[in-house]
């Protein structure tokens, strides 16, 4: 039976003695086992440092000395977004890669789904509010003109009249509504 043994630094082919850098702390002789940055500007270049002093250079080390209050907040707001650019949401970033204009975006989500839908975009008229909702009142679809709203209108009267349906008091209600919204989008500009 055959003892296997623990392999060694030499079965490696490794002879040499390992290097061990000294302590960067002045007048000390042991072992630099231990990392620290030199500076804030420069945090890949490091002192070695023996464990003592290390821990002496952890509690004097401030990242923020010698910087103004607004200084250390901007590095603060940096931070929060793992110090990547960041923009209003829906506004297209200055340099947007060409990935993010092949994005398919048919909700309108992102306002920049692409060229199809930037043109798509500018040719739809804008909207306040009360006119957005007198449109969802008559559910009118694109595109939105004086004729097509006029002819929907006729249309949802016809069935809504209350005459037309027995006097009934909840087609009266959605006949209000209907009138309303009419009133509303015939005070408008619409195209």
């Amino acid at each position: 039976m055959s003892r296997r043994r623990a392999r060694t630094l030499d079965d490696y082919g490794l002879d040499e003695a390992v290097q061990i850098r000294a302590c960067d702390h002045p007048g000390c002789d042991r072992a630099g086992e231990y990392r620290a940055p030199r500076s804030r500007t420069d945090l890949r270049s490091y002192y070695h440092f023996c464990l003592d002093h290390v821990r002496a250079y952890n509690l004097s080390w401030d990242y923020f000395a010698d910087m103004s209050t607004d200084q250390i907040e901007n590095v603060i707001r940096r931070s929060t977004v793992w110090e990547r650019p960041s923009w209003p949401f829906g506004a297209r970033p200055a340099n947007a890669s060409p990935d993010e204009e092949r994005i398919a975006d048919p909700f309108g989500f992102f306002r920049y789904g692409g060229e199809a839908h930037q043109a798509q975009a500018q040719d739809r008229p804008r909207f306040s509010a009360p006119e957005e909702r007198a449109l969802a009142v008559l559910e009118v679809e694109p595109p939105i003109t004086k004729e097509r709203v006029k002819a929907r209108y006729k249309a949802l009267v016809k069935r809504h009249h209350p005459d037309a349906n027995g006097g009934d008091k909840a087609s009266e209600e959605r006949l209000k509504k209907i009138n309303e919204a009419y009133s509303t989008l015939k005070a408008t500009a619409l195209p």
